[in-house]
Order: C-alpha cells, then structure tokens, then sequence
C-alpha cells in the first residue's frame, strides 16, 4: 500500500481517499468573484511592485470605525479579563438588548418583534444558513445581475441543476434581467414562479434602490405564487430618497418575506462582521410549520452566536451618539459617490446608481467587462469590478465602489478623467 503510494506521486497523482467529492462543489465553474479580483490585484502588484494601486473593486469599508463604536467594544473585551465581566457562550440568536434595539432603530414603525430578529455574524452568512434551511428540492429566482452568493449558494446547496448555455446561467435558476430598459426592476408579467426569489435593494452592483410601486409588485407577485422573497437590506442605510428601506414596509410582506441585513456597510463592520436576520411569525411553509422555527434550528444547530464584542459594538452603533456617528460615516461614503458620478458622467459615459447605494454601475457599450477591467487596471492601477461577474446581465458594465480615502477617490478621478479623455 506504501509503495503503491509512493508510486502515485511518482507519477505526479497524490494519494487519495475514497471519498467522491461533492458534485454540486464541481459545478461552480468559476472562482468566486472578489477572489477573483484579489488575484488580479495581486498580478498586477507583482508586475507593478511601485504603483500606486487604488481600489474600488471589492466593496470594502475604509474608514475608522468611530470612537464610541471602537471604545465600546474595547471596554468590553477588556472586562473580559475580570470575573465580573466574563461572559461565555451568549443566546444563539443574540442579547435581547440588541435585538430590541434593532427592532427600536430599523423597524419601530412596522410591527417588527424582538424575537423575530436573529442577530448573526453578517448577512452573507445568514444566506446560506437560509439556504439550509430550504434545502435542494426549491426552484430560486435571482435579479440579474445581482450579489454572487445567491447564486453560488444555491449551486453548493444543489437547487440550481446544470449550466444551461455560455453565459453560465443555471437551468433551474430563474434570472430576472434588471436594466436601464425596465429601470432596473425586473418585467414580473414575464417571470416564472420560483419557490424563493431573492432580491436586493438597494441592489448590488448597479446601485438600484427599488420604488415602493416596485416593491408592492414584488410582494403581490410572492402572495399570488405562494413564494418566500429572501430581501438583502444590506445597503439600506444609503438610501437618500423615500424608496422603502425595509420590504416589511410593503402590506402582505410578513406573509411572503425574510430580510438579511448587515452592520458591515451601517457602521463600517466588515471585518468586525455583525449582522441580523428578519423572519416574522407569520411566514409558513406550505404545511404550515414556522419558517422561523426552522430557522432558529438551524442557527442552533450550526452557530454559536455573534462575537459578544461584537454585539457590544453594534449595541453602540445603536444610541444616539453611534447612529450620528455611522450616519456621518455613510454621507462621507456617498459624496465619494458623487464625486464618481461627476467623473464619469463629464466623460459622456452612460452612468447609474450612486444615488442611494455607494457603487456607480458604468456602462461601455459593446465592450466586455473584464477587456474594461483588465484595461484600466493595466493604464491607471485602479482595481474595479466586472459587471459580467455579478451575471450575465452585467456585460458591458463596470461597478465602482465608493469606499475609499477621499484622497484616494479623488486621484482615481483624476486618473480615470485622464485616461478616458
């Protein structure tokens, strides 16, 4: 058996075991997007080891956490080393005080209890926990182009069957196009029933946040299929217009819907990782058991509970003085935003979100998107994002993220100002 071994490597094939892979593993056809574009960068640093690269690729928080955010945690970790102030494992589902804050701060005017919010380590986990939840045998829907980790997740959990064409759309995934053409909403007339459709707003990459004439669409869409809407409120604090910053706020949505939500973009979170899950009573599977129960299985089951400093930061994030401080944090966001904008628009490029989400979604007609991205990589040293990447609806785009340095934002464009003209 050694030397059978042995032998294996000799000829180049490692000894393996006897367990088969998963087979919904070897359908992700492509690395994940931002891993993507984090070898790109790192490419592009070997060959420019003296460039001063910029990125607005991966939609990454840039600026310090604020001081009553950061001290609060601080003091908390520091009261761990006392007997008085040790604290272990903490409810899975999070400290009741900073779930009635959430309820408090996001949903006091919409009926949402405490005990329907899950308090997580970031929505983009609570994804695929959900995707547990509803296992393989559900037909989804995904706006296109839309946030890589519901697709992906639904090809790892086995919902989305085999790619279908080269576009690498899955056969039994539903894409509803969101463009310029339809306002980036998608023609609901011509969609196919989907058991779950998840859904972003305001949408990442293009920027997009939906109307509440959209959103009562979509709602009543749900209601008239039986479906469960899974709603990514990630971005809802940039939100600057009266578009609805919570699908609860849409009559018949507690029936039909669940919200992920996230501390990472509010209060600059992204490696503090703090998030919450919205899965109101009333929502039923089609026997009538709580969706919510099983979810709170689930969360059992597969997770401990958020980081207790964690919560003591989003605890913070929450009084008066941390919800002036975050949304100080988020203006400085969107006036890079804007600064984007006028950059781009003053080149004649044709340009959209930016408005209520910190991404700018730049069109270049006829253009691939990773031929734009590796171009303006290469000639200014600024790392963006490849529409195509987030679907095929994104070809032809580019997303710019926001978060950045003003400085930083300034000189990319300056850059691209010089480079496009």
């Amino acid at each position: 058996m050694v030397q059978a071994s042995l032998k294996a490597k000799r000829d180049g094939v490692g000894y393996r075991t006897k367990v088969p892979r998963n087979v919904n593993m070897e359908n992700l056809q492509n690395g994940y997007l931002f891993s993507e574009i984090s070898r790109c960068k790192l490419q592009h640093i070997e060959k420019f080891p003296n460039a001063k690269l910029i990125s607005l690729g991966v939609g990454d928080t840039t600026e310090p956490l604020p001081d009553i955010i950061a001290s609060s945690m601080a003091e908390y970790a520091l009261a761990l080393s006392t007997p008085e102030g040790y604290r272990g494992y903490g409810p899975e589902q999070g400290y009741e005080a900073l779930r009635k804050a959430i309820a408090e701060s996001f949903y006091k005017d919409i009926s949402v209890k405490d005990t329907e919010i899950f308090v997580t380590d970031g929505s983009q986990c609570d994804i695929t926990r959900l995707q547990l939840v509803l296992g393989a045998n559900v037909t989804i829907a995904v706006q296109d182009p839309s946030y890589p980790v519901y697709q992906d997740s639904s090809i790892i959990i086995g919902q989305a069957g085999n790619y279908k064409d080269e576009a690498l759309k899955c056969r039994n995934i539903e894409y509803m196009r969101c463009s310029p053409q339809n306002n980036f909403f998608p023609d609901l007339d011509t969609t196919s029933r989907a058991d779950i459709i998840f859904f972003c707003s305001p949408n990442n990459p293009t920027g997009h946040a939906a109307t509440r004439k959209q959103l009562e669409k979509l709602v009543e869409f749900a209601r008239n299929n039986g479906s469960i809407i899974i709603f990514d409120s990630a971005y809802a604090s940039y939100i600057l217009d009266d578009s609805p910053r919570s699908i609860f706020e849409i009559p018949g949505a507690r029936e039909v819907a669940i919200e992920v939500s996230s501390f990472s973009k509010l209060a600059g979170f992204t490696g503090v990782r703090l998030g919450w899950t919205v899965v109101p009573e009333e929502l039923l599977f089609s026997n009538g058991f709580p969706v919510r129960n099983d979810f709170d299985r689930i969360v059992c089951t597969c997770f401990s509970g958020a980081s207790n400093i964690a919560q003591a930061g989003g605890l913070a994030c929450l009084s008066s003085e941390g919800l002036k401080a975050t949304e100080s944090m988020v203006q400085y966001y969107m006036e890079n935003a804007r600064i984007l904008v006028d950059t781009f628009t003053s080149l004649g490029l044709e340009v959209y979100g930016g408005a209520n989400a910190p991404y700018v979604w730049v069109r270049f007609p006829g253009s691939k998107s990773w031929d734009v991205f590796s171009e303006i990589l290469e000639k200014t040293h600024i790392i963006t994002a490849p529409g195509s990447g987030f679907g095929a609806g994104g070809e032809e785009f580019l997303r710019i993220s926001a978060y950045g340095n003003r400085k930083c934002i300034l000189e990319a464009s300056r850059r691209l100002g010089s480079f496009f003209s």
